[in-house]
């Protein structure tokens, strides 16, 4: 597969996101060929305790959880209280750092690149929009089926709308208009998910919607 050089989501221009994490902001997400198109993202949310549909993506887990993107590490402090093992890659050095001071075990880096221990994690999460990550959903998936034991889990959130499948240039900005450079992004939703899972050698067992949120989990 191709590998990718990092890319931080938000960076660049005026810093929104680094801007948003010292806030407990909001941001924009958008798209410049399709301007009416804007996601609005909760940094506060990221930034606040796991809530009871985070904590339940813990329930079933059966050894080490990696969350790829992890922000502020909510659900690294989420594990932790659970006794969980838990890592988080970011490639945002302020969320890291918030991660970290929060208690969780997290490094600075690109899902494209080495990561600890890999092929012995047994779930990755990848939350909070973050299959849109480097926007390649099925290098995305392949990484993390390398990163994963042999029948370990990928919990993946996925787009609100099932037949959501973009790729596209993004850009992010606050509520002060510090706006970001532009980087690679995906939209997908379950239809698509499962064609990206597919080609990425997994296999979708389960799916559904909690608290207006939509979940798939992958087996390697």
């Amino acid at each position: 597969m191709t590998m990718h050089a990092p890319v931080s989501f938000g960076a660049g221009g005026g810093e929104p996101y680094a801007r948003a994490l010292r806030s407990d902001g909001r941001l924009r997400l958008t798209d410049p060929e399709r301007p009416d198109a804007v996601t609005t993202m909760d940094v506060g949310r990221w930034s606040a305790a796991a809530d009871r549909v985070d904590r339940s993506l813990l329930d079933d887990v059966d050894g080490p959880v990696i969350d790829i993107g992890c922000g502020p590490g909510r659900m690294l402090v989420a594990a932790r209280t659970l006794g969980i093992p838990a890592l988080g890659v970011d490639v945002s050095a302020e969320a890291v750092a918030i991660a970290q001071r929060s208690g969780g075990t997290a490094i600075q880096g690109s899902v494209f690149d080495a990561v600890p221990d890999e092929g012995h994690w047994d779930t990755a999460l990848v939350i909070d929009g973050n299959i849109g990550i480097g926007g390649d959903p099925v290098g995305l998936l392949e990484r993390c089926r390398d990163i994963v034991r042999s029948g370990g889990r990928v919990i993946v959130e996925t787009n609100p709308d099932p037949r959501a499948d973009r790729v596209y240039t993004a850009r992010v900005v606050d509520a002060d208009g510090h706006e970001s450079a532009g980087f690679p992004w995906a939209e997908v939703g379950l239809e698509a998910l499962h064609r990206h899972a597919a080609d990425a050698g997994l296999v979708a067992r389960q799916s559904w919607t909690a608290a207006g949120r939509s979940f798939c989990e992958l087996l390697a």
